[in-house]
């Protein structure tokens, strides 16, 4: 069976198990699911050339034996290019997704020649077919953009929009941590429908709820894209969730004050000197088991 008719009657749920099978070693099966997936709000029109031609049969008794000769072919015809048509409308509403893991760091390169450093355990996204007409990304966890100069473009978070015309700057967006740090150009932060703009140097941060201010910032690049995460008077237990985002650890702290606030840093390549950079200013201790590590008070 061609592989039209196997897509055709999938999307009619009409495959038996010979032709379920056959469907399954397509060579685009995998991408044809995954747009069924992301996209269940687009369905593929429901289009069955048995169905429509038995609608039309009893209309076309009376007509000539040609006129049926040229029927079935045509139905068929329009049945694929339905297909099509679903498939062209999945594949242009699909968005790029590219997700890291704990202690893995990658680069992106957006259709404008913006690029994206995407931190540990993060989650871009981003459509490129619509990208001409509307620069957004969507952004869970932390990243660092350089944007080139254009019409506006904006970092969706569930925190807040920042909106930049071509710049540079680090979004940062965890549970109950949001900061933006602008390092070129202007940034603009929209947060509870209230905006605030951001010159170089300058840090908008809500951490728990509440508007922390920030001494400037002198470096020309964010900590984390030389291996180290650089805190200032941040609540321990966000240090500690950055920690476990950097090393595939889960850190124990059932009965340390995680409120304690920190300043300071910690290396992403040594594990043991990182704890001590944590531990020793908050006179804590600390110990390892296995991929476990236990906080303990002096």
């Amino acid at each position: 069976m061609k592989r039209e008719e196997l897509i055709k009657k999938w999307l009619d749920n009409n495959l038996n198990t010979e032709e379920q099978n056959a469907f399954e070693q397509l060579e685009d099966y995998s991408d044809i699911i995954k747009i069924d997936k992301a996209l269940k709000k687009f369905k593929a029109p429901e289009f069955s050339v048995d169905q429509n031609y038995q609608t039309l049969k009893p209309q076309l008794k009376s007509a000539k034996t040609n006129s049926n000769q040229w029927l079935k072919p045509f139905l068929r015809i329009a049945a694929v290019f339905a297909i099509a048509l679903s498939v062209y409308l999945y594949t242009s509403n699909l968005d790029t997704e590219v997700k890291t893991i704990i202690a893995e760091q990658t680069s992106i390169a957006l259709p404008d020649n913006s690029t994206v450093e995407l931190n540990a355990n993060s989650l871009l996204s981003f459509n490129e077919d619509n990208w001409s007409n509307n620069r957004e990304v969507r952004l869970q966890g932390e990243a660092y953009f350089k944007v080139a100069k254009g019409q506006k473009f904006d970092v969706i978070t569930e925190d807040g929009i920042v909106s930049v015309l071509g710049t540079q700057f680090n979004v940062k967006q965890r549970e109950q941590y949001f900061e933006v740090t602008c390092y070129e150009g202007l940034v603009g932060v929209t947060h509870n429908n209230k905006t605030v703009k951001l010159k170089p140097g300058h840090t908008f941060k809500i951490v728990d709820g509440k508007l922390l201010a920030n001494e400037k910032e002198n470096a020309m690049q964010p900590h984390w894209l030389h291996g180290e995460s650089s805190f200032k008077s941040i609540a321990l237990k966000h240090v500690i969730t950055e920690f476990e985002n950097q090393y595939n650890m889960y850190i124990h702290a059932d009965n340390i004050d995680t409120s304690r606030l920190f300043t300071g840093s910690f290396t992403h390549n040594n594990l043991d000197l990182a704890l001590k950079s944590v531990t020793i200013p908050l006179n804590l201790s600390y110990s390892i088991s296995g991929k476990s590590i236990l906080l303990k008070r002096e």
